[in-house]
């Protein structure tokens, strides 16, 4: 028996994070398409969608949906979490699992809104779970078992690494690697910028940059060296690594980029207080 036989997944949300998850459970080959289900407030395009890219079931039908459901992963926009929350309340149980992939919602929050001793997950995956190369955080609820620590860490592996946090350290990773893609791609748009206006061809500069960016996070991923340790290996006394080490220095980049993640996190604080609940009771 495998550890999803009797599993049936229940997606609350239908927009592209849902989608890269169930596009990775199917491509793993973690459950098949009937045991995956998916509804969304209202948009009948996209979860038509997710029904014929996937195969599998999709309604709002909630008597049908939540028949017999093991996991439920609520994947809305933050602005619809209380009315996603409100609509689907009477449906859910406590021996259920509840997976939240929903920024700024604390555990407390669905703790005060859902069944007593409901067993929760939050989790912070990125962007890069729709190419399988998610880094995802996750944190665990008071009345979660280890048995659904495990579920939850194979499942979000179907789209990359999984790391188990403390609930608070979650606004330090949305710093980091929730926003983390954007920050890089930020970095390559300048640089491909620039190397156009040196005269190279767009798509030749696009190509350099892309390799440039998976040698580097490759050579830190199979060294046990320090970035800094990376970055002295190549940087020659009087070459052109060091000139242009030195003009980032001129320029604090290190000190914009420690500012631009305290923003992310300080934001991340923001987003919590919006959803604070009354009491807390996970």
């Amino acid at each position: 028996m495998t550890l999803f036989e009797k599993e049936k997944i229940v997606f609350i949300g239908a927009g592209s994070m849902a989608e890269s998850i169930i596009k990775g459970l199917l491509k793993n080959e973690i459950l098949p398409p009937g045991q995956i289900w998916a509804t969304n407030h209202s948009d009948d395009i996209k979860l038509n969608k997710l029904k014929t890219d996937y195969s599998i079931e999709a309604t709002r039908d909630y008597n049908e949906l939540f028949e017999n459901a093991t996991m439920i992963i609520l994947a809305v926009k933050p602005k619809d979490v209380r009315e996603s929350i409100d609509a689907i309340r009477s449906y859910i149980t406590n021996d259920q699992l509840i997976i939240s992939i929903i920024a700024g919602v604390s555990i407390d929050f669905f703790a005060e809104h859902l069944p007593d001793k409901m067993p929760i997950i939050r989790t912070m995956p990125n962007t890069s779970a729709a190419v399988g190369y998610s880094a995802t955080a996750i944190a665990k609820g008071s009345y979660t078992t280890d048995e659904h620590l495990i579920k939850a860490k194979e499942l979000f592996s179907a789209i990359g690494t999984v790391t188990t946090v403390e609930e608070d350290e979650l606004h330090t990773v949305t710093g980091i690697s929730g926003s983390g893609p954007a920050y890089l791609y930020y970095l390559a748009e300048a640089m491909e910028e620039k190397a156009i206006e040196f005269g190279l061809p767009q798509g030749t500069a696009r190509h350099l940059i892309i390799q440039t960016f998976l040698g580097a996070a490759e050579m830190m991923n199979r060294t046990e060296e320090s970035p800094r340790k990376l970055r002295q290996q190549v940087t020659s006394p009087k070459g052109t690594t060091e000139a242009g080490i030195q003009a980032l220095e001129d320029h604090h980049l290190k000190r914009a980029i420690h500012e631009c993640i305290s923003a992310a996190v300080h934001r991340s604080r923001e987003l919590e207080e919006l959803y604070k609940p009354s009491t807390k009771n996970n």
